[in-house]
């Protein structure tokens, strides 16, 4: 690969990541003007409106399914997640007089105890105690995080829309002028390169939307076996959290499972516990093989990507990192990347 080269797939790969951070909105926008592309060519063909007309149709419709989509789910889990808050002065009532218990029978187990036996266990004590208050703070911090996103998210939603019936209505000439930056004879391979990428980006659509589907069935269906209350909404908060880190079901459920035990419901804690691991366990075997059927890469390719994606650049590593993988596929399949190692051999030509 010449050097030429190597500076251009640099600075590609450099602005993909820019599209998969600050450019996120505008990419999904575009990923979702292409979705509609296909309704847009049968409005043009079968009513011969102007491709603007057909876009804002397009647009308009996917805009209030979405909508809608989002108010009647919304709406349902929102109405859990009320009941649930409200009940929430209760839980934390509970919670205290809990403590109280506790701390009254420590100090009763502790006055028997002897002075260096009670040495070693104010030490351990004071460990666990300092563990519980950093596991609290970080999962205080992340509800703070998410509270302040929400105003981002409403701003990210409205830069969407705008993007997508503008991406709408200038998808063909984007596509051309795309084009003109490669030379005449590498338009072709090129092409079929961004062919490949779009069929591997839907499959990779797909392939999160099964994932996340899968993550919010399971939980669905073992909190209605653990008899949770408002097991909807609680299910929806184990798939968000789920997206966040990876294995970030546990920091939903495991806290809860702990809080259980402490209240001496064994059943319920032991089945959050069982809950955290079936999800996990599960989606590790099964993400690997759906997101490589899903994109055309191996399974070991995707759980590569997945890992090293996710260990150099955090969550959106988990994006990029497949991607990267199919833009590179793409384009060795059609002869625009060759890695040809040679050796020589020094014995060549010698009597």
């Amino acid at each position: 690969m010449s050097l030429r080269n190597l500076i251009t797939l640099l600075l590609g790969l450099l602005f993909l990541y820019g599209l998969f951070t600050v450019g996120f909105p505008f990419l999904l926008a575009l990923v979702v003007a292409i979705f509609l592309e296909p309704m847009n060519q049968l409005l043009i063909r079968m009513f011969k409106l102007h491709r603007i007309a057909a876009a804002t149709i397009s647009c308009t419709i996917f805009t209030l399914l979405f909508l809608g989509i989002v108010y009647a789910i919304g709406l349902k889990i929102l109405t859990q997640l009320v009941a649930f808050f409200n009940r929430a002065p209760l839980y934390t009532s509970e919670l205290r007089k809990m403590f109280d218990d506790w701390i009254e029978k420590t100090q009763l187990f502790y006055d028997s105890l002897s002075p260096d036996v009670a040495i070693q266990f104010d030490e351990g004590l004071k460990q666990g105690t300092a563990t519980l208050v950093k596991l609290i703070s970080g999962l205080s911090g992340k509800v703070i995080d998410f509270a302040q996103m929400i105003p981002n998210l409403f701003l990210v939603y409205i830069v969407f829309t705008v993007a997508l019936y503008l991406f709408s209505y200038s998808l063909a000439t984007m596509k051309d002028r795309f084009l003109t930056i490669f030379a005449e004879e590498s338009r072709q391979k090129v092409e079929r390169v961004l062919l490949d990428l779009k069929a591997s980006i839907f499959g990779f659509l797909r392939a999160q939307l099964i994932l996340s589907s899968l993550t919010y069935v399971l939980a669905l269906i073992g909190l209605m076996i653990l008899d949770v209350q408002y097991a909807m909404a609680v299910a929806l908060l184990i798939v968000i959290v789920d997206l966040l880190p990876i294995l970030g079901t546990g920091s939903f459920l495991m806290p809860w499972a702990a809080y259980e035990m402490f209240k001496n419901d064994i059943f319920l804690a032991i089945g959050l516990a069982v809950l955290f691991l079936v999800i996990t366990v599960v989606r590790r075997i099964v993400e690997p093989k759906i997101l490589g059927d899903s994109v055309g890469i191996g399974a070991l390719s995707a759980l590569i990507s997945l890992y090293a994606g996710f260990k150099l650049f955090g969550m959106i590593g988990l994006f990029f990192g497949p991607i990267v993988i199919i833009i590179y596929q793409a384009m060795r399949k059609v002869g625009l990347i060759r890695l040809n190692i040679r050796f020589d051999d020094s014995s060549e030509g010698k009597t």
